[in-house]
C-alpha cells in the first residue's frame, strides 16, 4: 500500500469520527510521540550506562549484584515503554476509544516485575515484599481471567460448523 493511499484511507475514517473520537485520536497519537521520545532517552541511557561503563571505563562489572539490578532495570524499563507504545499504536489502528485491559495489566505486571529485579533485599522490608508478591498474584489472576474470557468470546464467534463437536462444546476449551 503506499503512502498516498493510507493517507487516504485516514481521511476516510477520520471524516466519519465523532468530535470525541478524533481528540481521543489526537491524543493518543501525541501519547504515542512522547513514548517514543522516553523510549529513546531510555535507550540512549542504557547505552551511555553499558558501552561506556563496561566497555571503555571497564567499573562495570556484570558480575556485581547492584550493577545487575541496575542494567536489568533499565532494560525492563525500555521494555515497559516499548509495551505501552504498542499498546496506544494498537488502539490508535484498530480505532478503539478504549485501552485493552488486559495490556494494561500486562504492563503492570512487567513493571512489578522490574521492581522485583531492582529491589534491594537488604534495605527492604518483608511486609513490602509481600505486598508486591501479593500485588503480582492479584495482577496475574487477572490478567488469566481476562484472557480465559477472551477466549471463550473468540470461541463463540466461530462458524457454528466448527461447534459439531460431540455435545456441543467448545474444543481446547475447559469449563
Amino acid at each position: 500500500m503506499s503512502i498516498r493511499s493510507e493517507w487516504k484511507d485516514f481521511g476516510d475514517r477520520w471524516a466519519v469520527l465523532t468530535l470525541y473520537q478524533r481528540f481521543e485520536q489526537v491524543v493518543t497519537m501525541a501519547l504515542s510521540l512522547l513514548l517514543i521520545l522516553v523510549i529513546l532517552a531510555a535507550m540512549w541511557n542504557l547505552f551511555l550506562r553499558v558501552v561506556v561503563g563496561l566497555v571503555l571505563q571497564g567499573s562495570l562489572d556484570p558480575t556485581d549484584h547492584q550493577v545487575f539490578q541496575s542494567v536489568f532495570g533499565a532494560i525492563f524499563t525500555v521494555i515497559i515503554a516499548l509495551e505501552f507504545k504498542r499498546s496506544i499504536v494498537v488502539s490508535v489502528e484498530s480505532h478503539d476509544t478504549v485501552f485493552h485491559v488486559r495490556t494494561v495489566v500486562l504492563v503492570a505486571l512487567l513493571a512489578l516485575l522490574r521492581k522485583f529485579i531492582i529491589l534491594d533485599l537488604d534495605k527492604t522490608g518483608a511486609a513490602t515484599i509481600a505486598a508486591l508478591a501479593f500485588a503480582t498474584l492479584a495482577l496475574g489472576g487477572i490478567y488469566w481471567t481476562i484472557r480465559w474470557q477472551d477466549a471463550g468470546r473468540a470461541a463463540a464467534r466461530e462458524p457454528a460448523a466448527d461447534q459439531g463437536a460431540v455435545g456441543g462444546s467448545v474444543p481446547g476449551r475447559r469449563d
